[in-house]
């Protein structure tokens, strides 16, 4: 959709007044068609520029990392759904402010946490939709800490302006590192603002705690035995599936961790 630029009178004179950019995320089409409707109806009122449409959460974030203002957002989507993504955008700088448009109320409470404008039932109405656009407004960044819990399916990382989104499922273990954590993966690293705790507690299993900086994921522990230190000193470690790390275990893990590799024997 084109739209052409508003004026707005300002002491006399017309003066330009820049389309809000908005982005459309829904994963069906007639969803998305009605949004637009109801936006053209509105383009009087409300001057803005649909720049994007998006099928799922992962494509919401492609499109907003080029540049949005406003994210109309659904929340059961496949894939990553919205609230997950709008997690994602609460870590970004100059996000977008986010304004829910589902079928479903009982997401509400959770929506609200992650600083949404809006949430709107569908079908939405006209003047519902005007009244949340016009309080619109970005998101302001918070600490991870502070996030929704719930198993995320990506870890979010910025790099150089950029945000790269990494698959839970491609991460081998966590090491901490003073204030950041490294998400070491079999194609590279990448380092993120968290917390080893957080993320043991919420994928409940997934990965093994085998020493205070350290998260391993549980199905890839494949041996637990005796190595030596820089210094020379003996130290317990485990060993990785197809990985040629040699990972330290400390004394309080030591029982769960032989454990575990012991089953693997099995």
């Amino acid at each position: 959709m084109t739209h052409s630029t508003q004026t707005a009178v300002v002491a006399g004179a017309a003066a330009p007044v820049r389309p809000l950019r908005i982005i459309i995320a829904d994963d069906e089409a007639p969803a998305r068609r009605r949004l637009c409707d109801l936006l053209e109806e509105l383009q009087p009122a409300f001057p803005h520029v649909v720049v994007a449409e998006a099928e799922n959460g992962e494509q919401a974030l492609t499109a907003v990392s080029h540049g949005a203002d406003i994210l109309l957002l659904d929340i059961n989507m496949p894939g990553m759904d919205g609230l997950e993504a709008a997690r994602h955008l609460l870590r970004m700088e100059n996000a977008p402010g986010v304004i829910f448009v589902t079928a479903y109320d009982q997401h509400a409470l959770e929506a609200f946490e992650v600083q949404a404008v809006d949430y709107l039932l569908k079908p939405v109405r006209r003047e519902r939709l005007l009244a949340a656009l016009q309080r619109a407004k970005p998101l302001d960044a918070v600490k991870v800490e502070s996030l929704p819990r719930g198993a995320r399916r990506f870890f979010s990382v910025s790099e150089r302006g950029r945000l790269i989104l990494v698959p839970a499922d491609d991460v081998i273990f966590f090491r901490a590192e003073q204030k950041y954590i490294t998400v070491v993966t079999a194609a590279r690293e990448y380092l993120i603002e968290d917390s080893l705790t957080r993320i043991d507690e919420e994928f409940g299993g997934r990965f093994l705690r085998i020493h205070r900086n350290c998260l391993a994921r549980t199905d890839l522990i494949e041996s637990f035995e005796r190595d030596a230190d820089a210094d020379g000193e003996a130290q317990w470690v485990v060993t990785l599936r197809g990985r040629p790390d040699r990972l330290p275990v400390s004394r309080r893990q030591h029982a769960e961790v032989r454990a575990l590799a012991k089953r693997v024997r099995e």
